[in-house]
């Protein structure tokens, strides 16, 4: 029942926006019954003037999180990897910039069927092609969009990436904040922006890395044919690069070789205990 007492969904929603991470351009939805929309534009009458107000370009607030300088900007990123992502919407909270994903080739081209982000960061290893012709295409494409960039944990991916049209590389795993800011403003000379002075290292959800580990070890429990087994060696080895696991990336790499799978699941399994255990102790 409604009763007289602030409901639990709008005590959320309070909470919510007043999180020094809603002003990063992150959104959230909340889905209220169709019974309960009367009673909620009543509660939002009622108690909508106690939700904190905040202003972005507020100085003091500015001062506390230091600048925002791809505050407005739509980044899509074509990414099959949770951690990685996870990574990268904590990097664009800090930036001002709003992220949107996509985890495969196809999963892009409805995105982009649909709006035109500023930035388009692609993976060059995803599950249903390579992340190159994607890049060749939206370099064709009239009207080019604003900034396309690559990114890949292999070491050849960054001039696979420049050759198929990209602007600029990102190797895994990105870490930096300042290093993300100042690559997107290079390419950027008419956005009058200064990017982050330190390091300012992220922690992606450990939960996010469990859950691309147990993806790798569903995929190795399978019968892939020759394609998939490098998909999967090209997974867990930028999955490994990025938490500098170099035990597991030598078993991708035996993988991607033509290796059995046997070293490959045991190490997954591994991992995944230690990362859920981690992520519980945390």
């Amino acid at each position: 029942m409604l009763g007289t007492a602030c409901p639990l969904w709008w005590l959320w929603v309070r909470a919510l926006a007043a999180t020094r991470d809603e002003i990063s351009g992150c959104s959230f939805f909340v889905s209220i019954p169709q019974r309960m929309i009367g009673p909620a534009r009543i509660l939002i009458a009622k108690w909508g003037p106690a939700m904190p107000t905040i202003d972005p370009a507020d100085p003091g607030l500015l001062a506390a999180r230091g600048p925002l300088p791809l505050q407005g900007m739509t980044l899509l990123a074509v990414e099959d990897s949770r951690f990685s992502s996870d990574a990268l919407r904590l990097l664009c909270q800090r930036s001002g910039a709003r992220l949107r994903r996509a985890d495969s080739l196809r999963g892009a081209e409805a995105h982009l069927a649909l709006y035109r982000p500023d930035v388009v960061l692609i993976d060059l290893g995803l599950p249903d092609g390579r992340g190159e012709a994607l890049i060749r295409s939206l370099a064709l494409r009239s009207p080019r969009l604003g900034l396309i960039l690559g990114t890949s944990g292999d070491l050849d991916g960054r001039n696979a990436a420049l050759a198929a049209g990209a602007d600029g590389f990102f190797e895994k795993p990105i870490a930096s904040l300042a290093a993300f800011q100042a690559l997107i403003l290079r390419h950027l000379p008419d956005r009058r922006a200064v990017p982050a002075t330190d390091e300012g290292q992220i922690a992606p959800d450990p939960m996010s890395l469990c859950d691309d580990l147990k993806r790798a070890a569903t995929l190795a429990a399978g019968d892939g044919d020759m394609h998939a087994r490098r998909y999967l060696a090209g997974f867990v080895g930028g999955v490994a690069r990025s938490t500098r696991d170099q035990a597991l990336a030598a078993a991708a790499d035996a993988v991607g070789e033509g290796g059995t799978m046997t070293e490959l699941s045991h190490l997954l399994r591994d991992r995944i205990r230690a990362t859920r255990d981690t992520a519980f102790d945390g």
